[in-house]
């Protein structure tokens, strides 16, 4: 049987420690919401560092070598021109617009990169509708499929941290 805890807190230094408590008791932490960047929080979570800034670096790669062939290619192999003298696929004059595609087709694929790790489309379900979570509230979510997690352990936990509201959520099976 799942089971889903929610809990709301008002400070950020409550959030982290819940979060490292939580963690040590082996609870499987859904998510924390919080209406600003809360600095040590994806170390209390144990996520992974991202790898986002690869593929933004992938992304600008590509995108300048794309560009640079398809210079090298109109200039010299699809239409020739010379023009005083100049070599055809001269190297230094494609360097601007190199650069400038190339920062491009990193930004515009990392903000498509970003929407897709985060899951984030017109048609997303809200999943916590609480006007408090992105004005001055902090919510911790965590979940456990074993039989070793009571909710009067869990509630005592968060309550022993400082939170506000705890509740359980149904889950269905299978999520």
């Amino acid at each position: 049987m799942n089971r889903r805890l929610d809990a709301v807190f008002q400070n950020e230094g409550a959030v982290l420690s819940v979060t490292r408590a939580c963690r040590e008791r082996g609870y499987e932490i859904i998510d924390v919401y919080a209406p600003y960047p809360v600095h040590g929080l994806d170390a209390a979570m144990g996520l992974e560092r991202s790898r986002i800034p690869v593929a933004c670096f992938l992304l600008g790669m590509a995108g300048a070598a794309a560009m640079f062939w398809f210079q090298v290619w109109a200039s010299a192999i699809d239409w020739p021109a010379n023009i005083g003298g100049k070599p055809l696929n001269s190297a230094p004059a494609f360097v601007p617009v190199t650069f400038e595609t190339g920062v491009l087709c990193a930004g515009l694929g990392t903000i498509l990169v970003l929407l897709m790790v985060c899951r984030l489309h017109p048609f997303r379900r809200v999943e916590h509708d609480d006007a408090r979570l992105s004005d001055d509230h902090f919510l911790v979510a965590i979940r456990q499929t074993d039989a070793d997690l009571h909710p009067d352990m869990a509630k005592e936990l968060f309550e022993a941290h400082g939170a506000l509201e705890v509740r359980e959520v149904p889950q269905e099976e299978g999520l």
